[in-house]
């Protein structure tokens, strides 16, 4: 596990008070880091520290708008002040307008595009210079399924998840001279408050997902304690039929 073990180090997750970020969070506590929790809800927000800090590590709640470039640079800026460095961001907070195209107008395509793609932009910008002090760090954006294929109901979103994907290749390729590992992560159907809210919304997509799925289930976000009545590894259960590129960006560069 020495290969693993973050303590000393501080991670800042946006979106970390619930879903994928709470147990992206939750799992680099548990490896040993801080975690700086940042979003708009005081109370979830520090509801999610407490949760955190059980794992024996510092946490606070960090208040900031991602959709703001202001919103960006002052959540670096308080989690330095925080803990004192920073090492690890994660870029997860993310939202969705589930509409036909035709139907968007154009506050709520730029809403998405803002607080899922611009505000992931704004926030390496802003961590860049801190990451650079600590000789470097992890950056790790959260893509979706939906930067490779398109749903007709979720058109801005998949828009801002193709970016996502294409960002996060490109910082790569500009930032590995300073020993920044820029990735992302692009979940499936995974059960969370924003695609409980999809199922009430888009009729017989439960059905659907779980018909398409191999695995015939959602996904979990910290990985299911048991399937099918047997105990089972939670991290990784959810990863399967895909290939991953280990080649310190040779192939980001197309």
């Amino acid at each position: 596990m020495k290969l693993f073990d973050l303590k000393g180090r501080v991670a800042l997750v946006t979106g970390g008070n619930g879903g994928i970020g709470l147990g992206m969070a939750a799992g680099l506590a548990q490896a040993g880091a801080a975690i700086a929790v940042v979003g708009r809800s005081k109370t979830k927000g520090e509801a999610a520290a407490r949760q955190l800090a059980s794992h024996g590590v510092e946490c606070a709640f960090i208040a900031a708008d991602v959709a703001r470039e202001a919103g960006c640079r002052a959540m670096v800026h308080d989690t330095v002040a925080r803990f004192g460095r920073l090492d690890i961001v994660v870029n997860n907070a993310g939202t969705n307008i589930r509409k036909r195209p035709e139907a968007y107008d154009a506050a709520e395509w730029h809403h998405v595009i803002d607080t899922n793609l611009s505000s992931a932009f704004h926030a390496c910008q802003a961590a860049y210079p801190e990451l650079c002090k600590t000789g470097g760090g992890k950056i790790i954006n959260i893509g979706s399924m939906t930067s490779i294929f398109g749903l007709a109901f979720a058109t801005a979103y998949a828009a801002s998840k193709g970016g996502i994907m294409q960002l996060s290749k490109s910082l790569a390729t500009a930032w590995a001279k300073d020993n920044i590992q820029v990735n992302a992560v692009l979940p499936g159907w995974i059960d969370t408050d924003l695609t409980r809210n999809a199922r009430t919304q888009v009729e017989g997509l439960h059905d659907r997902v779980v018909a398409r799925t191999p695995a015939g289930r959602w996904g979990c976000p910290r990985g299911p304690r048991r399937h099918r009545g047997v105990p089972r590894q939670r991290g990784l259960d959810f990863v399967t039929g895909t290939a991953i590129p280990i080649d310190g960006g040779y192939s980001a560069q197309g």
